[in-house]
């Protein structure tokens, strides 16, 4: 972690308020779990030059269950999004799917009939940019629709403003689309493929989403599911985009 993002994150973490003066050093905690992501090695498998990892593993996880990892995200969007030119809060978006693999680990896992898949899937909403705004992770044998309503009930303040999101007509169209104006001050914009060709086609705004899941297959943790909790697997998904706007940033 450069100079110049630990500047970024140093006043946004916790501080200790009881017990005796912390000893350990956050930058190389920080350091110690971006490292996880960028080589997929094992918590126990970190190099002496990083602190002991059931150290490291403790602060990720007390930092996954009480928010932090998420706040930091969303802070970080905010002030990317006004650096680029934007209003802080999107008023558009584009809404996806992936479905990974899982490894050995034992946890929840289903398969996926459309793309052969036994895993689990990724749902995330991007803005226009390709920052992510919000992400929940279930089984592979989850429908594209059922995993967009559960998506869209948990949605953080940062998207009071949604107006349109873009969606695949493949998973997203019928009766979710009447389900979300009904419910939602935004509505769904189904992208359809055109029918007169079968070869490769850009869809517009389509991409945007797609390029989000590119920069996320660089981190090789996120290149399956190594985790036995798919709150667990969220979290990776906001620190991978934690690293990519902080590189921005500075």
């Amino acid at each position: 972690m450069s100079n110049g993002a630990w500047r970024y994150l140093k006043p946004h973490l916790p501080v200790s308020a009881v017990g005796r003066p912390r000893e350990l050093s956050m930058r190389q905690v920080l350091n110690a779990i971006l490292y996880i992501l960028k080589t997929g090695c094992q918590w126990r498998q970190l190099p002496r030059e990083f602190p002991a990892w059931y150290s490291v593993n403790y602060y990720f996880h007390r930092w996954s269950h009480d928010g932090t990892w998420e706040r930091l995200h969303h802070l970080l969007r905010s002030r990317l999004r006004e650096k680029c030119g934007r209003h802080k809060q999107p008023t558009a978006g584009c809404l996806d799917s992936q479905s990974v693999k899982c490894s050995a680990v034992p946890g929840q896992r289903g398969f996926d009939a459309g793309k052969k898949i036994n895993g689990r899937k990724r749902h995330i909403l991007v803005d226009t940019l390709g920052l992510l705004l919000t992400v929940v992770v279930t089984v592979a044998s989850v429908q594209d629709r059922d995993g967009a309503r559960l998506l869209f009930r948990h949605l953080p303040g940062g998207c009071k403003r949604l107006r349109k999101i873009w969606v695949d007509g493949g998973g997203y169209s019928g009766r979710l689309v009447d389900w979300v104006a009904e419910r939602f001050k935004f509505c769904l914009e189904v992208v359809l493929r055109p029918r007169e060709t079968r070869k490769f086609v850009l869809l517009p705004r389509r991409w945007v989403v797609e390029r989000t899941f590119g920069w996320l297959n660089h981190s090789r943790r996120l290149s399956k599911s190594c985790e036995r909790l798919t709150r667990t697997d969220e979290t990776w998904v906001y620190i991978a985009m934690t690293r990519i706007m902080l590189r921005r940033l500075t």
